[in-house]
Order: C-alpha cells, then structure tokens, then sequence
C-alpha cells in the first residue's frame, strides 16, 4: 500500500458554502473558523479574497486562537484579456500574496476566470477563445507567476475549472505544455476534471512533476450527465449537487489517493465541496464525514476536539 503520509489534509471556505467575499446565503468567516477546528481541520485555505480578515496581525490572532494555519489563498483572474487584465491581475495577487506570505503560506491558486456567472449562471463571454487570447492566457500566467514568486516567495499553482477556457484534460495539457513547469504548475482540481470528464490519474502520470497541489472533490455521475446533456452552467449544477461527498462520486478516491502517494513528495490535499447556496448548519456534518473520510485513507492531520 502506497504511504499517504505525505499529502497533509486541509479544507477550504467553499466546502461551507463560500464563494463570495460576502454574502448572506454564507456563513460568517468567525462561524467557518469555528467550525473547521470543531471538526478538526488544521489547515485552510483563505476562500475568496476579502472573506478572512484581511489585516495580517488579526487574522494570525483569530488562527491561532484556533489551532489553525493557512495552507493557500486563490484569485480569479482573466488573463486571456490581455494586458490591462495582466496588469490588473498582478495587483490583486499581489495582495493575497503578501497576505500569504505574512502568514508563513507559499501557495496562491489561480483561478482563470468564468464565462458564466457565478450566482445566475448567465453567459458572460464565449465559450472558446482565439488563439491570441489563449496566448495571453498562457504568457501572462508565466508573468504572473514569475511576479509573485520572485516578490512574495509565493508559488502559483493554476486551476482547471468547469466553465472556464481551461476545463477538459484536452484543454488542462495543452496549458501545461504551453507554459514554463518552473513557474507555474497545476492545482489538480479532481472534481472539475471529473466533471469534464477526464482521468486524474492520467495527468498525475502524464505531468508529475506539474502536480503541487490538490483540491480533493467528487461529482455525483448522475448529476454531471444531466449537467453535460442540458449544458447547464455550473451553478446550476452545484445546486442539483453535482458535487458530493465521499465516497459517494468519481473520481474512486483509493486509486486516486495511491497516484498521488507515489509522487513521494509533501502535497497539500485540500477537501472542496461547492456547496452554494447551502443553509448555515448543512455544512459542518459533511465536513465532519468527509474528514473522517480522508482519515481513514491515510491522510491527516486532523485532531480531536477540544483542541
């Protein structure tokens, strides 16, 4: 059996619900700290920008109080805009990689941005790109990366995600060949390549030395097909549950956990489950479940309350 020691959980604001930097179909970011060390968790991500307190002095306060770190910050950006949007990009990164920095994190998520609208689902730019944007896309992602590292000391790792120009495993490689592997690398969303169909193993054994960071997530098969039959957007999709917990959806955890094991190399995991719009005391016994869940494929830390 393959040492799972290596791949340290964590959980992230958008497995409660939190897609926004506020909303109030959303948990309060007090309720998620609280609730993320009741079940154990030791590591989150910071969720949307703005969503945690921002000042660095109070938010080392509030997770320490807590038993917490931060393991990760992510930001949306649309890069295939060219170069206003490269420029505009570079700030707010800059922000949230300071931030990380300030708290001992090295992991920023880039999120490429959507062509739908997050809480409608409407279309808001085409579905494909042009060869020159894609090249923007692609340049300005090395820009980017190169920008934050060599500043902050902080790692980009980009983010295939459903309704984005970057989604099918066809898509994800063609990113990877077409950018610089010693500065950005892939945040393997396992949810998102399952929901566009594609086989996470095969990238893990295609691109090894691309894989830096996971997000773990599950999509319920049923619901992709209707998803994918009637082209719904994704934040349709989330709402008929399209994604679910363990070990209740693909991709099949085991094989999926034993592929990153044999990376041998020390690997956030962090769990995500889109769960917005969610009513507040929804979350908290999924969390629950699914840490005990990934505990008992080997993976961890995670503690006993009270802490």
């Amino acid at each position: 059996m393959t040492d799972l020691s290596k791949l340290r959980l964590g959980t992230a604001p958008d497995s409660w619900g939190v897609w926004f930097p506020s909303d109030p179909h959303q948990v309060t970011w007090d309720a998620y700290l609280d609730e993320i060390a009741r079940v154990g968790y030791v590591h989150t991500e910071l969720g949307p920008q703005g969503f945690l307190p921002q000042d660095p002095v109070r938010l080392k306060e509030e997770l320490a109080a807590r038993g917490l770190t931060v393991c990760g910050g992510t930001v949306f950006a649309g890069l295939h805009k060219g170069k206003e949007a490269l420029a505009a990009a570079i700030v707010a990164f800059s922000q949230e990689a300071r931030l990380l920095a300030a708290l001992g994190a090295e992991y920023l998520v880039h999120l490429p941005e959507q062509y739908t609208d997050m809480r409608t689902g409407a279309a808001t730019q085409a579905g494909d790109i042009d060869p020159e944007q894609w090249t923007n896309l692609v340049t300005g992602t090395d820009v980017l990366a190169k920008v934050i590292y060599e500043q902050y000391g902080v790692k980009l790792v980009f983010h295939p995600h459903v309704d984005t120009h970057v989604d099918t495993q066809v898509r994800i490689e063609r990113f990877l060949s077409d950018t610089d592997p010693a500065l950005v690398n892939l945040c393997l969303d396992t949810g998102h390549v399952a929901y566009c169909e594609g086989d996470n193993i095969e990238i893990i054994e295609r691109f090894p030395e691309r894989i830096t960071y996971v997000h773990l997530k599950q999509v319920d098969p049923v619901v992709r097909a209707r998803a994918l039959a009637e082209n719904l957007p994704l934040s349709d999709a989330v709402k008929l549950g399209v994604m679910c917990e363990p070990p209740y959806g693909e991709p099949d955890m085991p094989p999926l956990l034993d592929a990153l094991g044999r990376l041998d190399r020390e690997l956030f995991a962090v769990i995500e489950q889109d769960l917005y719009p969610v009513e507040p005391h929804i979350p908290l016994p999924i969390g629950a479940r699914t840490a005990g869940y990934y505990v008992g494929c080997g993976l961890g830390p995670v503690r006993r309350w009270p802490y």
